[in-house]
């Protein structure tokens, strides 16, 4: 299951919940090229890239920039080397 999956199943699922969730993104630039985005900042989830409400505003990130997906006290996916 890749990330695009994980994150449909975290808003679709009723017993799961996307806003709970924390998305680890590479972010160039950014402590360690890294980004934590919050699940309820993810407005929505197309083909190729999920819309982001950042601070810089609105942006699509594409789904290959995803490192991790967490929910508390649990990994749910991470991207293999």
């Amino acid at each position: 299951m890749g990330a695009r999956e994980v994150l449909n199943k975290l808003k679709w699922h009723p017993d799961l919940d996307l806003d709970k969730a924390k998305v680890t993104i590479v972010h160039r630039g950014a402590p360690c090229n890294e980004r934590v985005i919050d699940g309820n900042d993810i407005q929505s989830l197309g083909s190729s890239f999920m819309d982001v409400r950042l601070n810089e505003g609105k942006v699509k990130i594409p789904y290959h920039r995803i490192l991790k997906i967490e929910v508390p006290n649990k990994e749910l996916w991470r991207r293999s080397c």
